[in-house]
Parts: structure tokens; C-alpha cells; sequence
């Protein structure tokens, strides 16, 4: 049987190929309507390939109806299908994702965060650590480029960090992966398919990831709402969580 690691990459890979398609045969259409085209069509691509290849697990998509049985099965897969519709749907932008995860025994046993635009797929089991970091260098923290967090400018404040504004959350976890940022700080809400496949990821490539409060991320929870998440690298993990619990 297939590994659930190489589904996570395989269905992650497909969606991002469909949502590359639409996107270069848009013509006139709108944003909207091509970020929606796109929502659809990536969910519809991977609620089917799930339903072929694990028939028995249950599905939480941020584009389908959450169905409360999930609460009570082993094996939960966690996705969005297109993670950045609105970068998506700008021309020549390439911080969009497709994420997909899987939960089970209490934890993201499998993930992987595409980034078709990138034509790069990052999964697990087997992550790079992201390149030693240059000590004297500026710390570098994506966040929201609609919704910066008021906590993430003061904590830049406090460590004379520079804000890095970016898209899609699995943009901002891969550029901490890949070592183009030191840390992602999000606080404002978000829900566990924003964050299940991203966590996953870092966590694989030696990550530290957790609530802003150092608190443990829940996932298959009763509600899907995630309020806020701290990625950085773990030499950083200390210094940033106590800083950020004197401004908590």
C-alpha cells in the first residue's frame, strides 16, 4: 500500500499542476472568480483522490461541510486545496499553497505544503533542516501581508527584527523551511487545515512549532479555529517565546 507520506506529496503535487492550469488559461477572467474556480476545483481533485485511495478516513477541507464523525474516526485528513486565494489570483505571485495533512493518534502524522508556482513540494518524513543561519544578520519574521499582527510589530520592535510581509501561511512556514525567514508569527485566528500540513513540514525539518503561548497545537479539534502559531528555528525558539510572553 502507498505510504501515507508519498500520498501527502503525490495529492499536494496534482492539485498544485490542476491549480497552475487554471490559473494560465484565466483569459479575462476576474480574481474572484478564478480564486473561487480554483477553491472548487483543487478540493473536488483531492476529495476524490481520498475517497479512491483512503476510503475509511474522514476529510476536514476548508472548502467542504466539517462533518462532526470525524471527531470519532483515527484517521483525519486536513487540507486546503488552495491555501492564498488571493495571491492565486494575482498575476506572477508565488506565495499560494496547496496543503495537505493527515492526523491521527493525536498528531500530523503525515504532510506536505506545495507551492506549484515554486514547482516545489515539501513533505514528510524526509525535510532539509533549513542552512545554518549568519549570527549577525537581522532576524527576518513573515507575517500576513493583509493582516500583520500587532504582536508580531512589537515583538520586531523589541528584537529589531524586519518584518517580511507574504501570502499563503504555507508560503511563510516553507520560507522558514528553506531558510529565506527566521521565524513566522501569526496571531488574528486561522483554522487547522491553515496550519496542519505547514506544522507537519517544519516540524519534520527540526522546526520549532507551537501556540504563541508555547501552549501545544490541537488538531481535530470539536472547533477548527487555530488563533495564532509560532514557526521559527529552534535556536531561536527561547529567545522568541520569551519575548513574546512579556508582550502576551
Amino acid at each position: 500500500m502507498t505510504p501515507d507520506h508519498a500520498i501527502a506529496a503525490r495529492l499536494a503535487a496534482e492539485a498544485g499542476s490542476l491549480l497552475l492550469e487554471i490559473r494560465a488559461g484565466r483569459g479575462t477572467e476576474d480574481q474572484r472568480s478564478l480564486g473561487r474556480r480554483g477553491d472548487q476545483a483543487a478540493h473536488d481533485h483531492l476529495m476524490a483522490a481520498l475517497h479512491r485511495l483512503r476510503p475509511a478516513d474522514a476529510v476536514l477541507s476548508e472548502e467542504g461541510v466539517d462533518d462532526p464523525q470525524r471527531l470519532t474516526q483515527p484517521r483525519v485528513w486536513i487540507v486546503d486545496p488552495l491555501d492564498g486565494t488571493r495571491e492565486f489570483s494575482e498575476p506572477d505571485r508565488d506565495d499560494w499553497a496547496v496543503h495537505v495533512a493527515l492526523w491521527e493518534a493525536g498528531e500530523v502524522a503525515a504532510a506536505a505544503v506545495a507551492l506549484p508556482a515554486r514547482d516545489l513540494v515539501l513533505s514528510t518524513p524526509e525535510v532539509a533542516a533549513p542552512p545554518p543561519r549568519d549570527a549577525r544578520a537581522r532576524l527576518r519574521i513573515v507575517v500576513s501581508r493583509t493582516r500583520p499582527p500587532r504582536i508580531a510589530e512589537q515583538l520586531a520592535a523589541r528584537t529589531g527584527a524586519q518584518l517580511v510581509p507574504m501570502g499563503s501561511a504555507g508560503a511563510k512556514t516553507a520560507a522558514v523551511v528553506l531558510g529565506e525567514a527566521d521565524a513566522y508569527v501569526h496571531a488574528g485566528g486561522q483554522y487547522e487545515w491553515d496550519s496542519a500540513a505547514p506544522v507537519g513540514v517544519a516540524r519534520a525539518a527540526g522546526l520549532h512549532a507551537s501556540r504563541l503561548d508555547g501552549s501545544a497545537l490541537v488538531y481535530n479539534g470539536v472547533d477548527a479555529k487555530m488563533p495564532d502559531l509560532l514557526v521559527c528555528r529552534p535556536e531561536l525558539a527561547s529567545m522568541l517565546r520569551s519575548a513574546i510572553d512579556d508582550l502576551l
